[in-house]
């Protein structure tokens, strides 16, 4: 093997791009919760942008290698450490046979990506090597990862091209506030317009529901037209559902793909790296932005990724 599992931390699982186009069967997506950090950690790694990751939450795992690797570790800042001591993350990093990678307490955000040169070596199940907890799917036998577990490497590099220059800038950083922009709909007729007023004005605090699947907000109440509940119908990853409390839920990498509370907005795929390194305490306002400039801001960062990957 690989990688052994010295620790596991508090949420370590193995994560991709999703499984995608099975929700019509009742198969939630999964997926790493930040899509852009994954896929930089993949660049540095030498990978494609879709290899599947370790997601680590909050407090990372510890993991002792058993044969030499390149690593990269981007997202939220969780202090990792190599046989003790600092190393920087958003850069490629040699590590040697018997060296140990940890990480000490969270700094900035709450969740890490950490990719493997060459890929880990897990099957895939349904296009996806992503871990479904709930319906114990993909990944390492549908669960988190455990003290003991060991991981192989598909094609493990030890060395890569310009290793000095495979290096980036941090990006997630600190705010009193965190602003996420967001798509009204698709049924904001069915709030009042001082509701959507709330919304869009509002300052919400991270309340400690929040997890792969869902993310609740507490704050001012956003007021219905009538009812909160409709025909159940399909949900996106960043879907705000507002029950009958008022109080809006951002649905998540691992959210169930129907529900029948009303969705006053879905944040756009750009801020999911902003979304995903939120944590308890935290607070978060809305702006409202079209289809069009989602899709526009969607298509700059991505070929903002296909530029560092060509360098």
């Amino acid at each position: 093997m690989s990688i052994t599992v010295l620790n596991p931390g508090l949420l370590t699982t193995v994560q991709d791009m999703g499984r995608v186009g099975y929700q019509q069967f009742g198969v939630s997506v999964s997926g790493v919760m930040d899509p852009r950090s994954a896929a930089l950690a993949n660049i540095l790694a030498g990978n494609d942008m879709g290899e599947a990751v370790l997601e680590c939450t909050m407090m990372g795992p510890k993991l002792r290698f058993d044969r030499a690797c390149v690593i990269a570790i981007t997202g939220g800042d969780l202090g990792p450490t190599l046989d003790g001591q600092p190393i920087p993350g958003y850069r490629a990093l040699a590590v040697r046979a018997g060296q140990v990678l940890g990480f000490t307490a969270p700094k900035t955000g709450c969740r890490a990506f950490i990719a493997f040169s060459g890929g880990l070596d897990i099957p895939l199940a349904m296009g996806s090597r992503s871990t479904d907890l709930k319906a114990k799917l993909g990944g390492l036998q549908g669960r988190r990862l455990e003290k003991g577990d060991a991981i192989g490497f598909r094609s493990p590099v030890e060395a890569l091209p310009r290793m000095a220059d495979r290096a980036l800038r941090p990006e997630f950083a600190p705010q009193p506030v965190y602003t996420l922009r967001a798509v009204l709909g698709p049924q904001d007729d069915a709030f009042t317009q001082d509701g959507l007023r709330t919304f869009l004005t509002g300052a919400y605090t991270v309340t400690p529901e929040f997890d792969r699947m869902g993310c609740r907000l507490s704050g001012p109440a956003i007021q219905h037209r009538q009812t909160a509940d409709i025909i159940s119908d399909g949900i996106a990853f960043g879907a705000v559902q507002v029950p009958s409390s008022g109080a809006p839920i951002i649905m998540l990498a691992d959210r169930q793909t129907t529900g029948g509370y009303t969705k006053i907005a879905n944040v756009i795929t750009a801020d999911f790296r902003i979304l995903a390194q939120l944590k308890a305490g935290d607070k978060v306002r809305f702006a409202e932005v079209s289809v069009e400039e989602a899709q526009n801001i969607l298509l700059a960062r991505r070929a903002a990724l296909n530029a560092i990957r060509s360098i």
